[in-house]
């Protein structure tokens, strides 16, 4: 499947997400990134060879510290807890790592084919070469087995590489921009309508010794965000046609975006040594009430609406708006960053295929029954909502997925991972302003030529 197919699939995925929106634990954890050098997490797995009598261990690695991302583990956990209610001679281990802790393990367990049991993906251009490597197995079972009509239609499509689904879906978002609506009343600001309102608002707050905007750019993928609304604004579908080799990164639109970039950059728009910053420090500088704006993915719905270990009363002061447009841009309002989140793989040389798949089976069904009341995330799954008690912001988003007009999938899932790495490299070095706009094009642009070549 094209990455074109599977953005113009994701988008009517989107549209078609209304039915989302209806009315509008496991002490076996680590939170640390350990294990035994050298041992394969899956290779150390006791098989039960599908007797009754034996024990199985399915080892589970995730993304979702308790630490930041409260709601989510213990949800991980109860589930865990269900599944091992239900299958007593099935024990699942997990190991939890932050996000770039996660991904850079991976890398390194796929290189010596060990990885764990069961493990979160991306979609698109990150999880193809583990499906050529032949490091995940196909699902396509799993999928047959009574869960295909249970997903939003297009979410699993992105994880299918020759025919073959290599992991299903439990998340999809949208990226909005939460605010702080004290601080806006503050100083007289409304969500801005127009691009040229969102620069009055963050020199507003900066000239007034607010930090505009919450950035944590050492992780890289968060200034990527800000760099794709902004060439969606402007120049539409360029940014997408030039990741899918039908137009180039130095089309004058995506240059003009990095040259925005630059300009927030220099109007001191975001947080003191945002590039030396992760994202979870920034998050904490956005949720301490020391700056203003966040821009993020609805994942982060559960820390404003049922985390409770939120402070209500910042609860109450978070809104969202929608990346304004540009004048003569060609971007629509209702282009949204996002896409379907993580996806839940199993390892080819598992050596508990089988319980590692059924668990997939039932982590998927649990997860879109319980994540909507529970942490607060939209599933891949289709839910209905009618009859749930939804706090207002969350109900306000799914809404605006009945609006959504196409999405813009995250660039660096998009691209093979050798170009994501420079996509990433160069973003940092924008934000910094260590290249120019031209330089960061042209950077880019032999990249993913070198990339369509290999």
């Amino acid at each position: 499947m094209s990455k074109r197919k599977t953005l113009a699939t994701l988008s009517a995925a989107l549209l078609l997400a209304a039915s989302l929106a209806g009315c509008g634990g496991g002490s076996k954890s680590s939170n640390s990134d350990t294990g035994s050098a050298g041992q394969s997490p899956a290779a150390s797995s006791t098989s039960s060879g599908g007797t009754s009598g034996e024990k199985a261990t399915i080892k589970l690695m995730h993304l979702w510290p308790e630490g930041s991302s409260a709601q989510h583990y213990k949800l991980v956990n109860q589930i865990i807890d269900e599944y091992e209610k239900a299958h007593p001679n099935v024990d699942v281990q997990v190991e939890v790592l932050e996000n770039e802790q996660y991904k850079n393990k991976l890398k390194v367990l796929s290189a010596s084919n060990a990885l764990p049991d069961v493990g979160m993906t991306w979609a698109a251009g990150f999880l193809e070469p583990y499906a050529k490597g032949k490091l995940f197995t196909p699902l396509d079972d799993v999928l047959a087995d009574g869960l295909k009509d249970k997903f939003v239609p297009g979410t699993v499509e992105a994880y299918q590489f020759d025919g073959k689904t290599y992991a299903l879906p439990i998340e999809l978002n949208i990226c909005p921009i939460y605010y702080n609506k004290e601080i806006f009343a503050k100083y007289n600001l409304n969500p801005p309508q127009t691009y040229d309102d969102f620069l009055n608002i963050v020199k507003t707050l900066a000239q007034n010794g607010v930090a505009p905007i919450a950035l944590g750019n050492k992780d890289r993928w968060t200034g990527s965000m800000w760099f794709m609304y902004l060439a969606n604004r402007i120049g539409g579908d360029a940014l997408n046609k030039a990741i899918a080799r039908q137009g180039s990164f130095e089309d004058p639109s995506i240059v003009q975006a990095a040259q925005r970039v630059q300009e927030l950059v220099d109007l001191q728009a975001f947080i003191k040594g945002f590039n030396g910053l992760s994202n979870d420090e920034a998050k904490s500088e956005f949720m301490s009430g020391k700056a203003a704006m966040y821009l993020m993915g609805t994942w982060e719905l559960p820390n404003y609406t049922t985390n409770p270990e939120t402070p209500e009363d910042f609860k109450k002061k978070v809104g969202f708006f929608k990346f304004p447009t540009v004048a003569g841009g060609k971007g629509n309002v209702n282009d949204w960053v996002g896409g379907p989140g993580v996806g839940l793989f199993v390892a080819e040389n598992s050596k508990v295929k089988e319980q590692a798949k059924d668990f997939v089976k039932f982590f998927v069904q649990k997860w879109g029954e319980q994540s909507v009341t529970g942490p607060g995330v939209i599933p891949a799954t289709k839910v209905d909502t009618s009859g749930t008690n939804l706090p207002q912001l969350y109900k306000d988003l799914l809404n605006e997925l009945n609006n959504a007009h196409s999405l813009i999938l995250y660039a660096d899932v998009q691209m093979k991972p050798a170009a994501a790495d420079v996509h990433l490299n160069q973003i940092q070095a924008l934000f910094g302003k260590a290249t120019t706009p031209e330089d960061f094009a042209k950077k880019q642009e032999e990249a993913l030529k070198q990339a369509a070549s290999s």
